[in-house]
Order: structure tokens, then C-alpha cells, then sequence
């Protein structure tokens, strides 16, 4: 069975084709632009080919029909029909906690996701736009399944998501910590089970990116993560601020006649590395920086770790004790330097950091030493092939 999985945005459309025996990508690409008809293009690539081409796309129903093209036509061609796409896997940001599990999508799935649009206005509203666009392209009967980010953080108990502010509030809005990148926490735990075949285990998954999170996960289920109502919560990311005093938003607010949106784009665009750099949000370059004496560059690279080491032992508490630890995500599975200085912080809870191995980027690899109590893994997430058999098993019953 061949499932197509799509990462939607609202002027992007991200997508890969897998074949399910065996788990092979077959192809994958971007549309970008979308809405920009003068400036919008595709780039697909199959096995060693690659293909861009520049192609009107007013809508995503426009994008989708050059996906077609790109995956049953010229030099990147991988399938003679459409008809050999058995379902499409949707990833979507937000399913509030009307969803804990991927489901097959209807008019009522798809009404809930534009619902819960307030808590994901970038992400949901492209999504459903998305869903209703495949639909058009590929017809009726082509099932399409949601695999929700949120998901995997339902399992939290009340005392870790709810928020210390009058019960009300969650009453009338639903406002409660959701968390996010959960498709990826849950990959990674789920391949660290595989790997040192137990699925009882007390794990801390750090997905680093320019988009940070970190979950507890024991024996399987999320009991805490960091991001909250939004993607805001938690550490310092490459943009966005992580946690803060509420009182430092409405001082500036006060101070400088500051609206909510503008606030709002000051915490999330304005902040983090770029924001105490002054550099870039790109810890790259920011490590580089930092190295070359820049000294808020240098600041900034310790700030984010250094609070990303006070989670890890956070989350080794809230666990009784931790098994593993997981380093996934662009900066996770790639910055030997980001994971040591986190290593350095946390060795106490019974592991030592092997160097060698911590110095290979990107490959899925044990770095603590033999004799370590906990064992520190890099495992490149997947998030895609997850939801590629979540489809599966969906569309199979």
C-alpha cells in the first residue's frame, strides 16, 4: 500500500510518498508559495532525482495537482496513476483534547479542526483548507487520516496540564497546557522501546529544533511536556521566548503602549536566540558567534541549554528517577556542543557522555558510555512514517 502524507501550511504544502511494504520513501517535496501564483514552485525528488519547477499555484487545490504531476510524470515519476494511492495521512497541529488518538477524516473532523483554529490559528485553519483541497483532487472515496501533534500529550494527569489560574477559565476556554511536536516525542520513545527492547521505561525526550520541546514519557504514555496552551511555553527557542514572569508582558505592554499582537510577535518572532543574540534564530550561527567573542551569542547558546538541562532534571523527578534520554530535532540529532553542555548538567543522574560517539551528527546512535545507569540517545525523528502507519492501521480496519 502507498500512503501520501502532507505537512500542510498555509502557503506551503510538504509531502511524501511511501510504500508501506517495507516502509520505502518513494519521493517527496515542497510546494511553496502557494497563493503567490507569480512566485510559486515545486521541488520533488526521487531517489537521486530532482526536480523544481516553477508552477502557478493559486490555492492548495492548484498545489495539489502539481504533486500529481511531479509523482506520474517527467524525470521524478514514481507511479503511473493516482489510483495507486491507497489513503493520505494529514499532520495537524491542534486537536484540543477532542482528540487522543489519529482518526479517520469526516465533515465532523474537519469542523473540529477549524474549531480549535484559536489555539493553532497559523497551523489549523491551512490544515483543513488542505483536507478539503485533497478532497477535491483525489475524490471522495480516497481515505484521509489526521494524526494530531496534541495526541500523544493527552495521557498527561490533571495535575500536570491544567494552569494555576481560576478553574473557570478552563470551564469557558479550555485553556490547559496541550503541548505540541507530540507526533515526534512519540516516535522516538516508541523507537527507543525497539531498540533496547522494553517499553517500560522512564524516558526524557528532547525534541531541539528551532521549535523546542522536551516530554516525560513512562512506559509509553506522556505524564508532562513543556509547551503549553501554545507552542510559547517551555525553554528559550530560536524565536519564540519559552516561559517568563506573565508580569514581564504586561509591563512592556504598560511601559510602551504595546497591543496584543504586537506582544504577541515579540514573544514568538522577536525573542529567543535572535532575540539575545541579536545574531540570528539559527543556533549555527549563533555557536559560531559565540566562538568567534561574540558574548550575547555566547549568552544565548548557554541560556537555552542551561534551561533545557533544568527541564531534564525536572522531568527525571516528576518520573521517580529516569532510564533514557533522547536527543532528537534538527540542534538534537546535530549539535555535538548543545547536547554536551546538557550532558554536563545532568551526568548526576547516572550516565557519562561518551565524546567520540557524541561528535556523529544525524545518525541514530547510543553516546553514553557502556556503563552508564541511563542511557542518551540520538534517534532522528520520523514523524512523517508515523503518521504513514497510523493511516494504515486506520484504513486497514
Amino acid at each position: 500500500m502507498k500512503i501520501l502524507v502532507i505537512n500542510a501550511g498555509s502557503s506551503s504544502l510538504k509531502y511524501q510518498l511511501i510504500d508501506m511494504n517495507g516502509e520505502v520513501l518513494i519521493a517527496k517535496g515542497l510546494c511553496d508559495r502557494i497563493g503567490v501564483p507569480e512566485n510559486s514552485n515545486i521541488e520533488h525528488k526521487a531517489g537521486d532525482v530532482k526536480v523544481a519547477k516553477d508552477i502557478p499555484m493559486p490555492t492548495h487545490v492548484e498545489a495539489f495537482e502539481a504533486v500529481i504531476e511531479a509523482l506520474t510524470t517527467g524525470e521524478g515519476k514514481v507511479i503511473d496513476d493516482i489510483s495507486e494511492i491507497s489513503a493520505i495521512g494529514h499532520r495537524v497541529v491542534q486537536g484540543g483534547n477532542l482528540y487522543g488518538e489519529s482518526v479517520l477524516i469526516d465533515d465532523k473532523v474537519l469542523a473540529d479542526i477549524e474549531q480549535l483554529a484559536e489555539l493553532a490559528p497559523l497551523h489549523n485553519p491551512a490544515h483543513a483548507l488542505a483536507m478539503r483541497a485533497c478532497r477535491k483532487v483525489f475524490g471522495e472515496n480516497v481515505p484521509q487520516v489526521a494524526t494530531f501533534d496534541t495526541a500523544f500529550h493527552q495521557t498527561m494527569p490533571e495535575k500536570a496540564y491544567m494552569y494555576g489560574i481560576p478553574y473557570e477559565y478552563y470551564e469557558k476556554y479550555a485553556i490547559r497546557r496541550y503541548g505540541a511536536h507530540g507526533t515526534s516525542h512519540r516516535f522516538v520513545s516508541g523507537r527507543l522501546a525497539e531498540l533496547l527492547g522494553n517499553k517500560d521505561l522512564r524516558v526524557i525526550t528532547c525534541h531541539l529544533g528551532n521549535g523546542c520541546s522536551i516530554s516525560a514519557v513512562k512506559n509509553g504514555e506522556c505524564v508532562d511536556t513543556s509547551m503549553g496552551l501554545t507552542p510559547l511555553d517551555g525553554f528559550m527557542m530560536g524565536t519564540r521566548s519559552g516561559g517568563l514572569d506573565p508580569s514581564v508582558v504586561t509591563y512592556i505592554m504598560e511601559k510602551d503602549g504595546t497591543s496584543p499582537a504586537e506582544m504577541n510577535s515579540i514573544l514568538n518572532k522577536k525573542s529567543g536566540l535572535l532575540g539575545i543574540s541579536g545574531v540570528s534564530n539559527d543556533s549555527r550561527d549563533v555557536i559560531a558567534a559565540g566562538e568567534a567573542g561574540n558574548k550575547r551569542a555566547k549568552l544565548a547558546f548557554e541560556m537555552q541549554n542551561y534551561q533545557i538541562g533544568k527541564f531534564v532534571g525536572s522531568y527525571a523527578a516528576a518520573m521517580g528517577g529516569v532510564d533514557a534520554i533522547v536527543f532528537t530535532g534538527g540542534i538534537g540529532e546535530n549539535e555535538s556542543r548543545a547536547r554536551k553542555y546538557i550532558a554536563n548538567m545532568t551526568e548526576f543522574l547516572g550516565f557519562t557522555l561518551d565524546d567520540e560517539k557524541n561528535a556523529i551528527r544525524g545518525k541514530e546512535i547510543e553516546i553514553s558510555t557502556p556503563d552508564s545507569k541511563v542511557k542518551v540517545w540520538v534517534i532522528p525523528t520520523n514523524e512523517e512514517l508515523l503518521i504513514a502507519r497510523d493511516t494504515l492501521a486506520i484504513v486497514s480496519k
